[in-house]
Protein backbone atom coordinates (compact mmCIF):
# COMPACT_ATOMS: atom_id res chain seq x y z
CA UNK A 1 0.00 0.00 0.00
CA UNK A 2 1.41 3.23 -0.92
CA UNK A 3 -0.03 6.76 0.53
CA UNK A 4 1.34 10.17 -0.44
CA UNK A 5 2.52 12.66 2.53
CA UNK A 6 2.45 16.47 1.62
CA UNK A 7 0.65 19.37 2.10
CA UNK A 8 -2.02 20.89 -0.16
CA UNK A 9 -0.47 23.01 -3.22
CA UNK A 10 2.78 21.40 -3.02
CA UNK A 11 2.46 19.14 -6.25
CA UNK A 12 1.26 15.84 -5.28
CA UNK A 13 -0.94 15.58 -7.77
CA UNK A 14 1.87 14.95 -10.19
CA UNK A 15 2.53 11.89 -8.55
CA UNK A 16 -1.02 10.89 -7.60
CA UNK A 17 -1.51 10.30 -11.54
CA UNK A 18 1.77 9.01 -11.79
CA UNK A 19 0.54 6.10 -9.92
CA UNK A 20 -2.64 5.68 -11.23
CA UNK A 21 -1.04 5.76 -14.96
CA UNK A 22 1.36 2.77 -13.76
CA UNK A 23 -2.09 0.89 -12.59
CA UNK A 24 -1.96 1.70 -8.60
CA UNK A 25 -5.61 1.42 -7.55
CA UNK A 26 -6.18 5.13 -6.17
CA UNK A 27 -9.79 4.75 -5.19
CA UNK A 28 -12.91 4.27 -7.19
CA UNK A 29 -13.53 7.71 -7.35
CA UNK A 30 -10.83 10.27 -8.01
CA UNK A 31 -10.77 14.01 -8.43
CA UNK A 32 -8.76 15.88 -10.95
CA UNK A 33 -6.25 16.78 -8.55
CA UNK A 34 -6.14 12.81 -7.78
CA UNK A 35 -7.44 12.84 -4.28
CA UNK A 36 -9.94 9.96 -3.53
CA UNK A 37 -13.12 10.67 -2.57
CA UNK A 38 -15.41 11.19 -0.62
CA UNK A 39 -13.12 12.78 1.83
CA UNK A 40 -15.59 13.65 4.58
CA UNK A 41 -14.46 10.80 6.91
CA UNK A 42 -10.77 11.48 6.49
CA UNK A 43 -11.49 15.26 7.60
CA UNK A 44 -13.41 14.17 10.76
CA UNK A 45 -10.40 11.60 11.84
CA UNK A 46 -8.33 14.87 11.32
CA UNK A 47 -10.63 16.68 13.85
CA UNK A 48 -10.41 13.63 16.14
CA UNK A 49 -6.87 13.12 16.36
CA UNK A 50 -6.18 17.22 16.57
CA UNK A 51 -7.75 17.14 20.17
CA UNK A 52 -4.72 15.68 21.54
CA UNK A 53 -2.31 17.61 20.02
CA UNK A 54 -1.21 20.15 22.90
CA UNK A 55 -0.46 24.35 21.36
CA UNK A 56 2.53 25.55 23.04
CA UNK A 57 1.94 29.11 21.65
CA UNK A 58 4.12 31.41 19.47
CA UNK A 59 3.69 28.49 16.76
CA UNK A 60 4.76 25.38 18.51
CA UNK A 61 2.50 22.34 19.52
CA UNK A 62 3.85 19.50 21.55
CA UNK A 63 2.73 15.97 19.58
CA UNK A 64 4.33 13.87 21.57
CA UNK A 65 1.48 12.18 23.20
CA UNK A 66 0.67 10.66 19.52
CA UNK A 67 3.34 8.01 19.52
CA UNK A 68 2.50 6.33 22.55
CA UNK A 69 -1.47 7.08 23.77
CA UNK A 70 -3.89 4.68 22.28
CA UNK A 71 -5.32 5.59 19.13
CA UNK A 72 -8.73 7.11 19.13
CA UNK A 73 -11.19 4.64 18.17
CA UNK A 74 -13.40 6.83 16.37
CA UNK A 75 -10.16 7.74 14.24
CA UNK A 76 -9.38 4.31 12.88
CA UNK A 77 -13.24 3.80 12.46
CA UNK A 78 -13.30 6.65 10.27
CA UNK A 79 -9.99 6.46 8.90
CA UNK A 80 -10.80 2.50 7.91
CA UNK A 81 -14.50 3.63 6.10
CA UNK A 82 -12.34 5.91 4.18
CA UNK A 83 -10.38 3.75 3.26
CA UNK A 84 -12.69 0.89 2.64
CA UNK A 85 -12.08 0.39 -1.32
CA UNK A 86 -8.32 0.08 -1.17
CA UNK A 87 -8.01 -1.81 1.98
CA UNK A 88 -10.43 -4.40 0.14
CA UNK A 89 -7.74 -4.71 -2.71
CA UNK A 90 -4.78 -6.72 -3.26
CA UNK A 91 -3.07 -5.06 -6.00
CA UNK A 92 -0.81 -2.39 -5.95
CA UNK A 93 -2.80 0.21 -4.51
CA UNK A 94 -2.60 3.55 -2.69
CA UNK A 95 -4.36 6.87 -1.99
CA UNK A 96 -3.77 10.79 -1.83
CA UNK A 97 -5.53 13.10 0.29
CA UNK A 98 -3.30 16.44 1.51
CA UNK A 99 -5.25 15.89 4.65
CA UNK A 100 -3.59 13.08 5.43
CA UNK A 101 -0.64 15.06 6.00
CA UNK A 102 -2.53 16.40 9.61
CA UNK A 103 -3.09 12.90 11.28
CA UNK A 104 0.43 11.51 9.67
CA UNK A 105 1.79 9.98 13.48
CA UNK A 106 -1.90 7.78 13.61
CA UNK A 107 -1.19 6.71 10.22
CA UNK A 108 2.20 5.49 10.54
CA UNK A 109 0.78 3.59 13.98
CA UNK A 110 -1.77 1.97 11.77
CA UNK A 111 -0.29 1.02 8.35
CA UNK A 112 3.50 0.77 9.60
CA UNK A 113 4.26 -1.40 6.16
CA UNK A 114 2.89 1.21 3.68
CA UNK A 115 5.42 2.62 1.66
CA UNK A 116 5.14 7.05 2.25
CA UNK A 117 6.23 8.86 -0.36
CA UNK A 118 6.94 12.32 1.18
CA UNK A 119 6.67 15.05 -0.92
CA UNK A 120 7.83 18.49 -0.29
CA UNK A 121 7.82 21.78 -2.45
CA UNK A 122 9.47 24.87 -2.24
CA UNK A 123 6.79 26.89 0.19
CA UNK A 124 7.02 29.97 -1.52
CA UNK A 125 5.43 28.09 -4.54
CA UNK A 126 3.02 26.30 -1.96
CA UNK A 127 1.44 28.95 -0.45
CA UNK A 128 0.81 30.79 -3.06
CA UNK A 129 -2.91 28.96 -3.79
CA UNK A 130 -5.79 28.88 -1.33
CA UNK A 131 -6.31 25.60 -0.26
CA UNK A 132 -8.80 23.85 2.23
CA UNK A 133 -5.65 23.66 5.38
CA UNK A 134 -4.87 27.00 5.11
CA UNK A 135 -7.15 27.98 8.43
CA UNK A 136 -6.28 24.77 10.35
CA UNK A 137 -8.68 25.51 13.03
CA UNK A 138 -11.40 23.93 10.29
CA UNK A 139 -9.77 20.61 10.88
CA UNK A 140 -9.78 21.42 15.01
CA UNK A 141 -5.69 21.91 15.25
CA UNK A 142 -5.26 24.65 18.17
CA UNK A 143 -3.43 27.56 16.78
CA UNK A 144 -3.21 31.37 17.11
CA UNK A 145 -4.97 32.57 14.29
CA UNK A 146 -3.96 35.62 12.39
CA UNK A 147 -6.16 37.99 10.34
CA UNK A 148 -3.73 37.66 7.91
CA UNK A 149 -4.32 34.79 4.76
CA UNK A 150 -0.99 34.33 3.96
CA UNK A 151 0.12 34.30 7.06
CA UNK A 152 -2.52 31.33 8.12
CA UNK A 153 -1.07 29.12 4.61
CA UNK A 154 2.58 29.69 6.04
CA UNK A 155 1.70 28.58 9.75
CA UNK A 156 -0.20 25.68 7.82
CA UNK A 157 2.59 25.30 6.25
CA UNK A 158 4.80 25.03 9.05
CA UNK A 159 2.59 22.96 11.43
CA UNK A 160 2.45 20.27 8.70
CA UNK A 161 6.19 20.45 8.28
CA UNK A 162 6.48 19.95 12.12
CA UNK A 163 4.11 17.23 12.48
CA UNK A 164 6.34 14.90 10.03
CA UNK A 165 9.28 15.75 11.78
CA UNK A 166 7.82 14.80 15.30
CA UNK A 167 6.81 11.54 14.10
CA UNK A 168 9.15 8.17 14.14
CA UNK A 169 10.36 7.64 10.38
CA UNK A 170 7.99 4.45 9.30
CA UNK A 171 10.10 1.36 7.62
CA UNK A 172 9.35 2.20 4.14
CA UNK A 173 9.88 5.81 3.55
CA UNK A 174 11.47 8.24 0.55
CA UNK A 175 11.57 11.95 0.14
CA UNK A 176 10.49 13.61 -3.17
CA UNK A 177 10.60 17.40 -4.42
CA UNK A 178 8.98 18.50 -6.38
CA UNK A 179 10.81 20.56 -8.13
CA UNK A 180 13.54 17.97 -9.00
CA UNK A 181 9.72 15.62 -10.00
CA UNK A 182 9.43 18.53 -12.93
CA UNK A 183 13.17 19.17 -13.76
CA UNK A 184 14.38 15.69 -13.92
CA UNK A 185 10.95 13.17 -13.70
CA UNK A 186 13.55 10.55 -15.14
CA UNK A 187 15.08 10.15 -12.17
CA UNK A 188 13.12 10.70 -9.85
CA UNK A 189 11.44 7.70 -11.89
CA UNK A 190 13.90 5.50 -11.24
CA UNK A 191 14.52 6.38 -7.34
CA UNK A 192 10.62 5.70 -7.01
CA UNK A 193 10.71 2.56 -8.91
CA UNK A 194 13.36 0.55 -7.15
CA UNK A 195 11.58 1.81 -3.66
CA UNK A 196 8.35 0.61 -4.88
CA UNK A 197 9.72 -2.33 -6.85
CA UNK A 198 7.10 -1.80 -9.59
CA UNK A 199 7.91 0.07 -13.62
CA UNK A 200 6.00 3.85 -13.19
CA UNK A 201 5.06 5.54 -16.69
CA UNK A 202 5.69 9.40 -17.47
CA UNK A 203 3.19 12.23 -16.58
CA UNK A 204 3.71 15.84 -18.40
CA UNK A 205 4.57 18.03 -16.18
CA UNK A 206 5.45 21.98 -17.10
CA UNK A 207 8.62 23.78 -16.17
CA UNK A 208 6.87 26.74 -15.68
CA UNK A 209 5.19 25.34 -12.43
CA UNK A 210 9.07 25.69 -10.56
CA UNK A 211 9.60 28.95 -9.33
CA UNK A 212 6.44 30.58 -9.61
CA UNK A 213 6.87 33.15 -6.38
CA UNK A 214 9.45 34.81 -8.39
CA UNK A 215 7.06 37.01 -10.26
CA UNK A 216 4.83 37.28 -6.95
CA UNK A 217 4.52 40.68 -5.48
CA UNK A 218 4.46 38.73 -1.73
CA UNK A 219 6.86 39.61 0.12
CA UNK A 220 8.23 36.10 1.26
CA UNK A 221 10.56 37.74 3.95
CA UNK A 222 8.26 38.11 6.29
CA UNK A 223 7.97 34.36 6.86
CA UNK A 224 11.31 33.43 7.29
CA UNK A 225 10.55 32.73 10.91
CA UNK A 226 8.73 30.02 9.83
CA UNK A 227 9.99 28.36 6.74
CA UNK A 228 14.15 29.15 7.18
CA UNK A 229 15.12 25.49 9.34
CA UNK A 230 12.95 23.63 6.48
CA UNK A 231 14.24 25.37 3.70
CA UNK A 232 17.87 24.60 4.66
CA UNK A 233 17.14 21.06 5.02
CA UNK A 234 15.08 20.66 1.72
CA UNK A 235 18.15 23.25 -0.53
CA UNK A 236 15.49 25.83 -1.11
CA UNK A 237 17.51 28.20 0.87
Amino acid sequence: MITIIGRGHSGTRAISHTLTASGVFMGSVINESGDMLPPDDLYDACRVMAQYVVHLGNNQWDFSQLQTMPIDSAFEFLVKRYLRDVLGRKEPRGWKLPETTLIYPWIVRLFPEAHYIMWVRDPRDSILGAHLTDDLSDFGVPYDKPDDVLMQRAISWKYQRDIVRATPLPARRVEVRFEDFVLDQAAVLARLEDFLGMPLGKVIMRPETVGRWRTSDVDFSRFDHLFRQDMIEQGYA
